[in-house]
């Protein structure tokens, strides 16, 4: 599963040298050009890190990153801030904030990819080992257990189940499974996404284990056993 960051830039020109260099490293990119267009598109999206710029035109960055501590589906997601201002006291209101990085301008393209890979290890998508319940996955060996039992599933099975396992509980919608799983660039249509969990279930549902996937109406999925 490719990594998905958004980069909430109003500065078009370095947007896209940086989404060009972090598609370079194998990121799935999302440009939003202002603090408004970042909000809505990370509760569209649901990246797994988000690059948010300080100076923006329609609200400080600050002020954007405490937005997004508020709301319930984005407010885990980590959060990079990219900054001109190299003051201590910037640095420390930047983190209060809620920021769980700050990179001040300029920077090298190589030390913020290494911050971006730290961050990510820090959340579940960064986990070697992710566990919910009696399920574990190890993310190196492709190795899914369920109460000790071996569990064989597909590539897209696997990497649904790691967005599931990445985020407990979180209800996921078709469109941002579409977006995790299968990337932006890729076409399919939300029964695509239908057909997979149906073969997740079905792979998981061993020795007639409650069902782990639960199914949200009018929303979406979320890994639950709870019904």
């Amino acid at each position: 599963m490719t990594p998905s960051i958004l980069i909430v830039e109003d500065e078009l020109a370095q947007a896209q040298i940086l989404q060009y260099n972090l598609e370079a490293a194998n990121f799935t990119v999302t440009h939003a050009i202002n603090g408004e267009d970042g909000l809505a598109k990370a509760q569209e999206i649901l990246p797994d890190l988000i690059l948010l710029d300080w100076m923006l035109p329609d609200m400080p960055g600050t002020e954007v990153c405490a937005k997004i501590r508020t709301m319930p589906d984005t407010k885990e997601i980590p959060v990079i801030m990219l900054t001109a201002r190299g003051s201590e006291d910037d640095k420390v209101r930047g983190l209060n904030i809620g920021a769980d990085d700050y990179v001040v301008k300029p920077y090298s393209i190589r030390t913020l990819i290494a911050r971006i890979k730290a961050n990510l290890r820090k959340s579940g998508l960064g986990k070697i080992d992710l566990t919910f319940g009696d399920i574990t996955m190890n993310t190196l060996t492709y190795r899914v257990q369920r109460d000790g039992a071996s569990i064989k599933l597909g590539p897209t099975e696997f990497r649904l189940l790691k967005t599931f396992l990445a985020y407990p509980k979180k209800v996921w919608s078709r469109a941002q499974l579409l977006d995790h799983v299968w990337g932006t660039d890729v076409y399919v249509d939300d029964r695509t996404v239908d057909v997979h969990i149906g073969r997740l279930r079905r792979a998981m549902n061993i020795d007639n284990k409650p069902d782990i996937i639960r199914t949200v109406r009018g929303a979406g999925y979320a890994l639950d056993t709870e019904k």
